[in-house]
């Protein structure tokens, strides 16, 4: 019964974050680009148990930067949101075929990653740092990284977090990034959340989301990453479905 009543408390919080928070909701995987070269599936609701084991990987948004402790950035913050245990995975400058300042690229990066660490749920997050990079063997370098991290954590939920913009109007090159993840996760029948199309930085937002000085280097402040912490957990309530809670049973009729 504990853990009937704690997985429901925590699907309750998740949704009321999401009710609370009426921002636009994430769709189902979405459609393939227009030349028909990508099938889209759509993508089941998670089931996720209460205090799930939640895997962050990403670049230098997912590691906290510009927070005033990397602590504070959105992905322990959204433990602190949803009741999650979460394994944070966040390497500056890095993307699927770019190196970070502290570590290797994306695929090299999977390849690395404890089996052990048995997570219920992978948020791949990013990334704007290879928009410098072309189109050239991208696409490649994505699907060989996610083959790795699906064949690394076989009985895992991924949901892809697509890059955020950092500066405004969106680069050309980060949309495209953008809709080259969309197609590939649908190819996969994987959840995709995009900040760009669901307006996660606007003009309005903008200076209360991103650090523009000097040592910010336009990425999330502090603020910023809580912020961003409310909206992923919004996205994954509203793609989450709620357990079965069997009903209690009818109490034994007085015998006088």
């Amino acid at each position: 019964m504990w853990a009937v009543s704690a997985i429901s408390a925590a699907v309750v919080a998740l949704a009321l974050t999401a009710f609370l928070r009426p921002w636009s909701a994430p769709t189902a995987a979405p459609v393939a680009a227009a030349d028909g070269a990508v099938t889209a599936v759509d993508a089941a609701p998670l089931a996720l148990p209460a205090g799930a084991r939640v895997l962050i990987f990403g670049d230098s948004w997912t590691y906290g930067s510009a927070a005033s402790d990397p602590t504070l950035g959105y992905a322990y913050v959204v433990a602190e949101r949803t009741g999650w245990t979460t394994i944070v995975d966040g390497v500056r400058g890095s993307g699927y075929l770019k190196p970070g300042i502290d570590g290797p690229a994306f695929g090299e990066r999977i390849a690395a990653l404890d089996p052990a660490l048995d997570p219920d749920l992978v948020i791949v997050q990013g990334s704007i740092n290879d928009r410098k990079q072309g189109e050239t063997g991208y696409r490649d370098a994505v699907n060989a990284a996610w083959d790795a991290l699906a064949d690394t954590y076989p009985d895992a939920r991924i949901v892809v977090l697509g890059p955020a913009p950092q500066v405004l109007p969106v680069e050309a090159q980060t949309a495209r990034i953008d809709r080259d993840l969309a197609d590939l996760a649908a190819a996969r029948g994987w959840w995709y959340l995009s900040p760009i199309a669901e307006d996660w930085i606007t003009d309005a937002n903008y200076l209360d989301v991103i650090d523009t000085s000097a040592t910010g280097r336009d990425h999330p402040s502090t603020a910023g990453h809580a912020y961003l912490a409310d909206r992923l957990a919004s996205d994954i309530a509203a793609i989450t479905e709620a357990p079965a809670v069997a009903a209690e049973p009818a109490p034994e009729p007085l015998v006088p």
